[in-house]
């Protein structure tokens, strides 16, 4: 592999010696290093673990190819699956995360419009309330008027026949006095 660095180029070549134990165990030491120093995610997707987790397994790969390369070649195979797999779960994670906002956004649009319904239905019930406040005051004013009505009509039919019982009385007492000089006329 090639770099550059403090405008340097510098140039890896693979190395076909065996590796030894203590290669395995600095391969460890900077791996670990590597994942404290860029600042690995421990947990979920995180696409600077899985670069420094696939750089290691090259390595391993390419140090077991030198001692075998059948092994090495296998290696390379389940790499490749492994990275198939990662990619579809990536994806399927992505799509699932997609979905989920998807979903919560429906959710608080239905929420918005369920709230604007709520506001409109409940001016609708002030409406309907003052019109039911209305059509009461009416009918207690049409209850007050007819009500007035009856007792000016029942004084006036009090006083009609008051006046007619007068009126009869003093026909009475008018007709008697007749009446008496009509018995005395005729006895």
């Amino acid at each position: 592999r090639q770099w550059e660095e403090a405008r340097k180029l510098w140039v890896q070549e693979v190395s076909t010696a065996p590796s030894t134990r203590r290669d395995v165990v600095l391969l460890q030491e900077q791996l670990d290093r590597q994942l404290q120093q860029r600042q690995a995610r421990e947990t979920g997707l995180c696409p600077v673990r899985r670069e420094l987790y696939t750089q290691c397994f090259d390595e391993l790969i390419r140090q077991t190819t030198v001692s075998c390369a059948e092994r090495g070649l296998l290696l390379l195979r389940v790499r490749d699956e492994l990275q198939l797999t990662l990619s579809a779960y990536q994806a399927l994670y992505e799509s699932s995360v997609a979905f989920g906002v998807r979903k919560a956004l429906q959710a608080e649009q239905g929420k918005a419009h369920l709230e604007k319904r709520i506001v409109e239905l409940e001016e609708e019930k002030k409406e309907l309330e003052k019109q039911v406040s209305e059509e009461k005051a009416k009918c207690e004013a049409i209850e007050r008027q007819e009500t007035e009505r009856r007792e000016i009509e029942e004084k006036k039919h009090s006083e009609e026949v008051q006046f007619l019982k007068r009126t009869n009385q003093q026909l009475k007492v008018s007709k008697n006095p007749e009446l008496q000089t009509l018995v005395v006329k005729f006895s």
